[in-house]
């Protein structure tokens, strides 16, 4: 039980990793707020877990608020937040990407990032402690062609962690950021631009482990990072990835 007596939010949790962090954070003894655009799927996780449901688009100034503000209600400001909640494009050639896609990645994977930062943030600081977690990928260390803007949001998203660290380290607030491999979740069709057993040989040849990121995996990198037992952790882009990255 290293997260008894913590409250977290989870962006992203009804479904994917989010639900898997979502879960452990639970079992581990956090009050957890599953917070998802999908309003059914954020309850359902919620309702498994004992945890609070709150819909939520990452990418609204305005909604964020409205879920800092649903937080402080159900459990005051949160001891932990997890900016999972991430988008990806279609593989294609770089300049084949459409600017709608493109904005649409970095407004969901890096502009959430600040406007969680400012919604949370104050709060975190002015308790002087504080875990944020960024569930950045793979791709942001060793990009895989034809994914390139998603590639280049990640490789943004582990910058922010390392800048986020090293500013709000001593006012008692650790950043870090997971870098799964891509993993059974709703996401996996999109990077591999259809799902065959062919391309998943062509992807799972690439992790020397030889299968993909897990949910569970997630989870307890996730657990482990937003702990007590984490205390001395800031700033790391731990790689969660079977080798992938080796």
């Amino acid at each position: 039980m290293r997260l008894r007596g913590k409250t977290a939010i989870v962006t992203g949790a009804g479904s994917g990793f989010g639900a898997g962090i979502a879960r452990k954070f639970a079992a581990e003894g956090a009050k957890v707020m599953v917070a998802d655009i999908n309003t059914a799927a954020a309850r359902t996780v919620a309702e498994e877990i004992g945890g609070i449901s709150q819909t939520v688009d990452v990418a609204d100034a305005a909604s964020v608020a409205t879920l800092a503000d649903a937080a402080r209600a159900a459990f005051g400001d949160p001891d932990i937040l997890v900016n999972n909640a991430g988008v990806t494009h279609l593989p294609a050639p770089l300049d084949m990407i459409g600017e709608a896609e493109f904005d649409r990645v970095f407004l969901v994977n890096c502009k959430s990032v600040y406007l969680t930062a400012r919604a949370f943030v104050p709060a975190m600081k002015s308790r002087g402690t504080g875990a944020i977690l960024n569930v950045a990928s793979t791709a942001g260390l060793s990009p895989r062609p034809r994914l390139n803007w998603y590639n280049a949001s990640k490789g943004w998203m582990i910058t922010a962690t390392k800048t986020m660290a090293v500013e709000l380290a001593p006012e008692g607030v650790r950043v870090n950021a997971i870098c799964p491999v891509a993993g059974e979740t709703p996401l996996l069709k999109s990077f591999m631009g259809e799902d065959t057993p062919e391309m998943r040989a062509k992807f799972l040849s690439t992790i020397p482990m030889g299968r993909f990121s897990t949910p569970e995996d997630m989870g307890n990198a996730a657990a482990f990072l937003c702990s007590d037992e984490a205390a001395m952790i800031t700033g790391v882009a731990l790689e969660v990835d079977g080798g992938r990255c080796i």
